[in-house]
């Protein structure tokens, strides 16, 4: 599933310009307070917040944004395997490795 998505990427200066605001995100006190709690948005398991990164729900590469409401604090387990799927193909895949189905069902 991971690797079988096709999607027409967004702009390089797209995602450059929301790289940018990403990284001026990390510094602020929200995030710093999101990673604090050590908790990985995805898979629930805490982590030191050491080990969390900012994941993008709606990932840069789709179109994405770097705002309050599409960065979430992830494990790098889950930020690596989601990479830039969308929160519903994200949960197919998750629902595939659990044995809930292909996704092929109609």
């Amino acid at each position: 599933m991971v690797d079988d998505v096709f999607f027409a990427s967004a702009p390089p200066e797209h995602v450059a310009r929301e790289k940018a605001r990403a990284r001026e995100l990390r510094k602020t006190g929200w995030w710093k307070r999101r990673v604090a709690a050590g908790v990985c948005h995805y898979c629930g398991r805490k982590v030191p917040p050491s080990e969390l990164t900012m994941d993008h729900v709606v990932p840069l590469a789709r179109g994405g944004r770097s705002v309050r409401s599409n960065v979430v604090p992830a494990c790098k387990d889950c930020n690596s395997k989601k990479r830039y799927l969308l929160p519903v193909e994200w949960a197919e895949y998750l629902d595939r490795l659990r044995g809930g189905g292909t996704g092929d069902e109609t």
